[in-house]
């Protein structure tokens, strides 16, 4: 994690987004970054594309966790048997 130095005028461009987009300034800033460097790297696509690979994109993310969560959900728990049963 880095420190990036900007404007105090983007500064307030942000504050004023993520206020209205309910995101941190931080966050706000990292999806401007996001669809900035996509929008570079895809200049071909519009914003409504670009939002559309940030979605893909987080459900690839999140698909494993979900996977792993309902695999924990169908394995049993083992049993500890006390008092000296065995």
């Amino acid at each position: 994690m880095g420190i990036v130095k900007i404007s105090d005028r983007l500064h307030d461009q942000i504050r004023l987004s993520s206020a209205a987009l309910g995101r941190s300034i931080n966050a706000q800033a990292e999806h401007w970054l996001r669809v900035g460097q996509l929008a570079e790297h895809h200049p071909q696509l519009n914003y409504a594309d670009i939002c559309a690979l940030l979605l893909k994109e987080a459900e690839r993310e999140l698909q494993p966790a979900a996977s792993q969560e309902a695999e924990t959900l169908r394995r049993p728990r083992p049993v500890r048997l006390v008092g000296g049963l065995q």
